[in-house]
């Protein structure tokens, strides 16, 4: 009977030190193109802070396919794709209505495919030099150690705004 007891207490206390671990839910992402950062929140609050790298033009939003801009607006994470070219990959919906009606206008494509996402495969052990550039072709890119933390934090769905 004791041995009984002490095992559920263990039980309950892991269970316990499980739930606290794992922290509040992240219901919004900021990226700030500016400061070279991208932002996990709960209700306001920072929760986790990246750096992260841009599109090789970094400045501005993307009007067009292949202008290696970063989308600047809101949009959501809409789907997770782990068997991605790179180390995992988190969509953003990019184009949004907006986005379209601009490029139409411009008679343009608006592009998209704009994902977060960890290093090329088979070359994340380079993160630590491709971090200092923009190198993308306008998605927001992450060492593969962040992205691995970001994947599992963030769920498809959630809100992201990216300001310039």
């Amino acid at each position: 009977m004791q041995n009984a007891l002490i095992c559920l207490f263990l039980l309950v206390f892991l269970l316990a030190g499980s739930l606290l671990a794992a922290g509040p839910e992240i219901d919004s992402v900021l990226v700030k193109k500016s400061a070279r950062k991208m932002f996990l929140l709960s209700q306001g609050q920072t929760i986790k802070e990246y750096q992260v790298a841009f599109g090789a033009k970094p400045k501005g939003h993307k009007l067009r396919e292949g202008d290696e801009r970063t989308p600047e607006g809101r949009y959501r994470l809409d789907y997770k794709k782990e068997n991605s070219t790179f180390f995992r990959a988190i969509h953003i919906s990019y184009p949004n209505e907006e986005d379209k009606s601009r490029a139409k206008a411009a008679k343009e494509n608006p592009g998209g495919q704009i994902m977060i996402h960890g290093q090329p495969n088979s070359l994340g052990w380079l993160s630590w030099i491709t971090q200092w550039f923009n190198w993308t072709d306008g998605c927001i890119a992450v060492s593969n150690s962040d992205m691995a933390e970001i994947w599992e934090l963030v769920k498809a769905g959630t809100p992201i705004e990216i300001q310039p």
